[in-house]
């Protein structure tokens, strides 16, 4: 999977804030999957074994089948354009995987919370978006999905990720097993719309309807800065899908 060029940039502003994150000691308790408090529930207070593992494969499949297309948003939650994404996906009626940057979500809790409440799910994208992941020790990687892992789950008031997506797909054999045996099947995506590079919306559109034969998997953003063709792609594609026979759903798991 292709990586997204700059994919550093702003997010070395939050590597300050991310190096201060404490650790998740090993034999931490497991929040619950359903929403409560992520310190107060019986489930927080679970053995580790409490977690179904998942499969450690990369997940790009769709639970929808066939015709379903798995909508993906990256890096927020952001308080501008989050919201927007939200009331485009209630628009139209749209399920979506939020992959959610650990220190975003521990800046906005309310935006994680809207998320969960309007029937979306959520996925770890760790704490600093450090594409250079794979190239880490096992300490480092460890350090950076299980923090993210907390603080999302806290954030959105103990619902847990379902999913890890490494960012720029900096995957590798330990960090998809760790995200696994914490119940995160690994995500990949089968389409980069490349917003994050801002080509217009045309383009946006464009890429979606030609590569969207390589598989249901679309990757989107709503951070890291303007995402108004995002939005509007959004508007475009959506409706324009569902009239195509195409059904939106979440991947497997």
């Amino acid at each position: 999977m292709a990586r997204h060029s700059g994919g550093r940039g702003w997010y070395g502003k939050l590597l300050g804030a991310a190096l201060g994150v404490t650790m998740l000691a090993t034999g931490a308790g497991v929040w619950s999957a359903q929403a409560g408090t992520a310190d107060d529930s019986p489930a927080a207070k679970a053995p580790s074994s409490a977690v179904k593992p998942v499969s450690k494969t990369i997940a790009h499949a769709s639970e929808a089948g066939k015709r379903g297309v798995n909508l993906t948003i990256d890096d927020g939650p952001d308080p501008k354009w989050t919201p927007q994404v939200l009331e485009v996906l209630r628009e139209y009626d749209v399920k979506a995987t939020f992959c959610m940057v650990g220190t975003q979500a521990q800046a906005h809790p309310d935006m994680v919370k809207k998320v969960v409440a309007a029937g979306h799910r959520l996925c770890d994208h760790s704490v600093s978006h450090d594409t250079t992941m794979d190239k880490q020790s096992k300490a480092y990687q460890s350090k950076q999905i299980l923090d993210a892992e907390r603080m999302i789950t806290k954030a959105s008031g103990g619902v847990r990720p379902m999913y890890y997506r490494a960012p720029g797909g900096a995957f590798t054999p330990y960090s998809r097993t760790l995200a696994a045996d914490r119940g995160m099947r690994p995500l990949g995506w089968n389409v980069d719309t490349k917003d994050f590079e801002r080509p217009g919306t045309d383009a946006i559109v464009a890429t979606v309807e030609r590569e969207l034969p390589n598989g249901p998997t679309l990757l989107f953003h709503d951070a890291g800065g303007d995402r108004t063709q995002t939005v509007e792609a959004l508007r475009t594609l959506l409706p324009r899908l569902k009239q195509q026979g195409y059904t939106f759903g979440f991947p497997v798991r």
